[in-house]
């Protein structure tokens, strides 16, 4: 059980692994989490499920070396097993509850960075089986950081990808990306996603708001425990205390305090 099936460093801190864990993949829906922990004595570390395979048994994680765990998961080995994955955890994207047939009369706009480029594929992915137009705005600081561009184009309609310093593709952020879509080549969204950075997000629903597009954000990088207990993920959306964990991840992006969450995560800096 959890065995490392498959591993691959999309950059030199970002490794995606393919993972044996049966039943989660039977239960696993787009939007959802789970926790890993490396060895018996391992940090519990919750990560956005990337890709699920019911029948073969399996999930995929992606994950950016940036902490002591996170730099352990990603120097395990194919073959090699984890101590624990459990999950899936956290509400799956709401769009699961759609009607088919508001489903196929949606057209999706995703606007993924960085690494939120990976928990989009799953859900771009269940929406092109289920008869939506799906476009993805795929953008990265340069191009050497790009991820997820020939999964990502697998399962839209159509992928648009930009950097920060155009290095590949449009020449700039992906708000003004979105921006460009609408007001310079017509194109009609009925639904935004974002999901990213935090900063990134913000702005993407300021950008959202101002083209009168609905937004939903991913708050998974609010996450430290992932059940509730540790309180590390509090948010307030629309005046509220929301935990990401057991009440998201995803919320209404125009509901929620993004300069409280920025300054949550500042907590966790090193100083």
């Amino acid at each position: 059980m959890f065995e490392i099936l498959d591993k691959q460093f999309l950059t030199p801190n970002i490794c995606k692994m393919t993972v044996s864990a049966p039943m989660i993949a039977k239960a696993a829906l787009p939007g959802q989490f789970l926790i890993v922990r490396n060895d018996e004595k391992g940090e519990r570390i919750p990560l956005t499920i990337s890709d699920y395979d019911s029948e073969k048994g399996t999930v995929t994680i992606v994950t950016q070396s940036i902490g002591a765990s996170t730099i352990k998961i990603n120097s395990r080995e194919k073959g090699e097993r984890f101590a624990d994955v459990v999950g899936p955890l956290g509400n799956p994207s709401e769009f699961i509850k759609w009607t088919p047939q508001q489903i196929q009369s949606s057209r999706f706009v995703f606007l993924a960075g960085g690494v939120g480029s990976a928990p989009v594929y799953p859900q771009a992915k269940w929406l092109k089986e289920h008869g939506a137009d799906v476009t993805v705005i795929l953008g990265a600081r340069t191009k050497d950081l790009l991820i997820y561009t020939d999964e990502l184009a697998s399962v839209s309609d159509h992928l648009e990808i930009c950097t920060d310093d155009g290095s590949y593709g449009f020449q700039g952020n992906i708000p003004a990306m979105l921006e460009y879509l609408v007001k310079e080549k017509g194109r009609e969204y009925s639904q935004c996603v974002a999901i990213g950075p935090m900063i990134m997000m913000k702005f993407s629903v300021l950008m959202a708001q101002k083209l009168g597009l609905p937004v939903v954000v991913s708050l998974n990088t609010l996450m430290v425990d992932g059940t509730g207990m540790c309180g590390a993920c509090r948010v307030t959306v629309d005046g509220k205390t929301r935990f990401a964990c057991v009440d998201g991840p995803e919320f209404d992006g125009t509901k929620v305090d993004f300069d409280e969450a920025m300054r949550r995560q500042k907590q966790y800096d090193s100083k």
